[in-house]
């Protein structure tokens, strides 16, 4: 047990104030969220297609795209598909309209390796990304990985 000072704040008690801040954090700046250009991952039996979601320039993660339907799919679920001829600009302009279904959920995990929080986002009945907020939920923390994989394809 954490015994803190009277008149301190103990990290317990800061937690739940952090959580909600954090979701609140992602609630403001979900309408703000753009696509990135799409990242296809081909395998033996076909395609899979990711779509970054951007703020202010920086990755915060990718969300699967169904080909077959049109939609976002489960996040950890990418779809693949046989479809050989992609109309980017088409798949663009569906996901832009499925970005403003978007909806933050009201809850929070915290990961000890990153020290963050990750926010769920969902569309429809499926968690489709996970953002990250920095341990006192004031600012949103960008997949470095993803963020330069995006660079390296916007040139």
């Amino acid at each position: 047990m954490n015994e803190s000072p009277p008149g301190n704040m103990s990290e317990e008690n800061r937690l739940p104030r952090y959580a909600r801040k954090s979701i609140s954090t992602v609630s403001k700046l979900i309408g703000l969220i753009v696509p990135g250009p799409l990242i296809f991952h081909h395998h033996p039996s076909g395609t899979s297609v990711d779509i970054p979601i951007l703020y202010n320039g920086m990755a915060l993660d990718r969300i699967h795209f169904d080909l077959y339907f049109n939609r976002f799919s489960p996040k950890g679920l990418p779809v693949i598909s046989r479809i050989s001829e992609v109309d980017e600009a088409n798949v663009l302009s569906k996901v832009r309209e499925l970005l403003g279904e978007l909806r933050v959920l009201d809850a929070v995990e915290f990961r000890v390796p990153e020290d963050c929080w990750v926010v769920p986002v969902a569309w429809r009945e499926f968690i489709v990304a996970h953002i990250k907020v920095s341990r006192d939920g004031m600012e949103v923390v960008p997949d470095q990985g993803l963020t330069a994989e995006v660079s390296s394809r916007i040139v």
